[in-house]
């Protein structure tokens, strides 16, 4: 609008219509922007003077303005035909085009106007503007530039140079290049100090960057009237989420909600008691959220916002069949909401409809170019479904003498979405440093996991397990299958058989033992963090023994980020058939024990994992005793390709050997995308 009074101006100065008060109340309705009088105006003057051409411009701009570019673009089109080299005429035809977004045929005419007329003031910045709406942000910033140039200060020129900067930082964003889009910003505020839109431009990209301080201040600066302290404090509060801070969150959306119905805006009230709604569920308070929730789809009714919400709620709380059917009802009005396009690629992701996952997930990327949490949703399905290969190293010993050297290679292959292969192959050495015996042991398997439902895996594997020692050795056939499945919301089933070979020390290898293991384990979680862990097994060996395992533990999660969780275990152990001398097979054993676990971030990319657990266990009928075991591990993802680390971990708790056990490991993992992307089509 401030473009056009400029120009209205200029075509009045240019003819001296300011004297001519018969058309004064036309030009007023005109900058007052009241189009449709000015059209009826100059449409009445015309017929009475129908050769005046400064009426026939106004006209032409009235009509244009009013929400009908081509009938202007026609009526200054005729003018030109009488008037082809008038400057005010061309101007007036050319912007006709950009009122009707015809920019790439605008662009050609500005580029003669300004090559003709390069020191007026209305063809450059015109020419700019259409620059600027065909989004070639940098060289409408050149033009600006020249305009500004020849009217320094000019308001209108000015305003189009925040916009630009506003277009060119948005760009920059979407290509990720924060670091230049927050350049492009703050250069704004030379010309327009805190300005509003600005602001939340530039604490948009510090959220995106996980710069919290950065954005939590410049929301704070935006803080200066009533308003915008609420909109400052909604950003705060989702800022400090960002910083897994959401404690202070829930504390800031309160404020915000407080405040808030003191302002006489229904948008700003909606936006304001959705971010706490969201702080509740950010703080898994969801029997409150739930009632809130509630309570506000009673009051507004059940538009998008609200479906939102209800859909934000289904996933923290693992109902993600409510969640797409909430994300749907939201892009059936609304079809390239963010939300719901988003919002529904993840819930597909996380209901194990990966097909379908990554069609949301483009379809959003069409809608939102390169949007950063789109884009990471892309990387993180294509990790998964991406051939890979790792390799583990380890090196371990215990206080019976035995040494082990191993390593471990695995190749996944994933065929499409439901079907992968795995392809798997360990070499370790043992030896005992009393005796100086010595076995190797290589085994090769391949195996199949296929998703018959999106909540129901099978997983096939076979191989051969091949022993050398003193001069002998033995192949036997390996064998895994299992069946697993979430029979119900936070619930997790593993049914299955394995056949294995002993093959923890030397003296155990030389027996050729063969296992066969028939087990279960049952998971079940709940939104308070309460959990219970259950693994039961029954184990048939080929020196006619049998075991009975039971492991269960009961856990609670006391914190997310980091992620801090501890328990109570039990762990009981019976063989038929004592062995002593030959390996750890008592009659009935037994251990409980306290578990702590810590994981969590330092640095980007950097993580760690600390877990250990001490208690006491008893053999049979014997004296109880203390035990204690530990693991850690730190990982580094060196590339988006590339991910290394270090582990170690130490037990004394009674294993295949005997009581009094102590073992020690450390080693070295490496993970290697092979491909960026799956083998296979992803983009449906």
């Amino acid at each position: 609008m401030k473009r056009f009074v400029n120009t209205v101006i200029l075509i009045l100065a240019s003819y001296g219509i300011f004297a001519q008060s018969s058309m004064d109340a036309g030009f007023q309705l005109l900058e007052n922007g009241d189009f449709s009088k000015a059209e009826n105006f100059f449409g009445d003057f015309l017929k009475d003077n129908p050769n005046n051409k400064t009426a026939q411009i106004c006209y032409g701009r009235a009509v244009g303005l009013n929400g009908n570019p081509n009938k202007a673009n026609t009526l200054f089109n005729g003018m030109m035909e009488e008037n082809p080299d008038d400057y005010e005429v061309r101007i007036n035809y050319y912007e006709s085009f950009l009122w009707g977004k015809r920019y790439t045929e605008a662009e050609k005419m500005y580029a003669g106007l300004v090559e003709d007329y390069p020191n007026k003031f209305g063809a450059v910045l015109g020419y700019a503007n259409t620059l600027s709406n065909l989004q070639k942000y940098d060289a409408a910033l050149v033009w600006i530039d020249k305009a500004l140039a020849i009217e320094p200060g000019n308001p209108s020129a000015l305003t189009s140079k925040k916009y630009m900067n506003l277009g060119l930082a948005n760009t920059l964003m979407k290509n990720q290049n924060y670091d230049n889009a927050k350049s492009k910003l703050t250069s704004i505020f030379s010309d327009f100090p805190n300005d509003k839109e600005t602001l939340l431009n530039l604490a948009n990209i510090y959220l995106i960057t996980k710069e919290v301080d950065s954005a939590k201040a410049t929301y704070r600066t935006l803080a200066v009237n009533k308003k915008d302290s609420i909109v400052a404090l909604n950003g705060i509060a989702l800022a400090e989420h960002i910083g897994e801070d959401d404690k202070e969150a829930l504390k800031v959306a309160l404020t915000a909600k407080s405040k808030v119905n003191t302002v006489d805006d229904i948008k700003l009230r909606e936006r304001t008691y959705e971010r706490y709604a969201q702080a509740l569920i950010w703080n898994r308070k969801f029997v409150q959220a739930r009632n809130y929730i509630d309570s506000l789809s009673n009051s507004y009714g059940d538009g998008n916002w609200m479906s939102a919400l209800k859909a934000t709620l289904g996933m923290y709380t693992g109902n993600i069949k409510s969640s797409l059917k909430h994300y749907d009802t939201i892009l059936e009005t609304d079809s390239i909401s963010f939300d719901g396009n988003l919002g529904k690629a993840n819930a597909l992701f996380a209901r194990g409809k990966i097909d379908e996952a990554y069609v949301a997930t483009y379809k959003t990327l069409d809608i939102f170019e390169n949007q950063k949490d789109a884009k990471g949703l892309l990387e993180k399905m294509n990790g998964i479904y991406s051939p890979t290969i790792q390799e583990q190293v380890s090196y371990s010993f215990d206080n019976g003498n035995n040494l082990a050297y191993a390593s471990n290679t695995t190749v996944n292959l994933p065929f499409s979405t439901k079907l992968q292969s795995t392809f798997n192959y360990q070499y370790r050495l043992t030896e005992n440093s009393e005796t100086t015996a010595k076995a190797h042991t290589h085994t090769a398997t391949a195996g199949i996991t296929y998703a018959m439902l999106p909540k129901l895996k099978v997983v096939g594997v076979a191989g051969l397990n091949n022993a050398q020692f003193d001069g002998n050795g033995y192949t036997q056939p390996i064998l895994h299958a299992k069946l697993v499945t979430e029979p119900y919301r936070l619930q997790n089933l593993e049914v299955g058989y394995q056949r294995e070979v002993q093959n923890f020390n030397t003296d155990l290898i030389e027996r050729e033992i063969v296992m066969n293991h028939y087990g279960l384990n049952y998971n079940i979680g709940s939104n308070f963090g309460l959990g219970w862990y259950t693994q039961l097994m029954h184990t048939e060996q080929s020196d006619e023994n049998q075991r009975e395992l039971l492991f269960t533990s009961l856990y609670f999660t006391a914190l997310r980020k980091p992620t801090l969780k501890f328990g109570l275990n039990y762990q009981f152990l019976a063989f038929a058939e004592q062995v002593p001398t030959i390996y750890f097979s008592p009659e009935k054993y037994q251990v409980g024990e306290f578990f702590a676990e810590l994981a969590g971030k330092f640095g980007n990319k950097s993580t760690y994992s600390i877990n250990a657990a001490t208690g006491l266990q008893q053999v049979e009928d014997d004296a109880i005793t203390s035990i204690f075991r530990a693991e850690a591990n730190i990982k580094h993802q060196f590339s988006k390709r590339l991910m290394g680390g270090l582990y170690g971990k130490y037990s004394n708790i009674a294993s295949a050997t005997a009581a009094g056990f102590q073992f020690t490991e450390m080693g070295i993992q490496i993970k290697w995308l092979l491909k960026k992307q799956p083998l296979f089509s992803t983009n449906k």
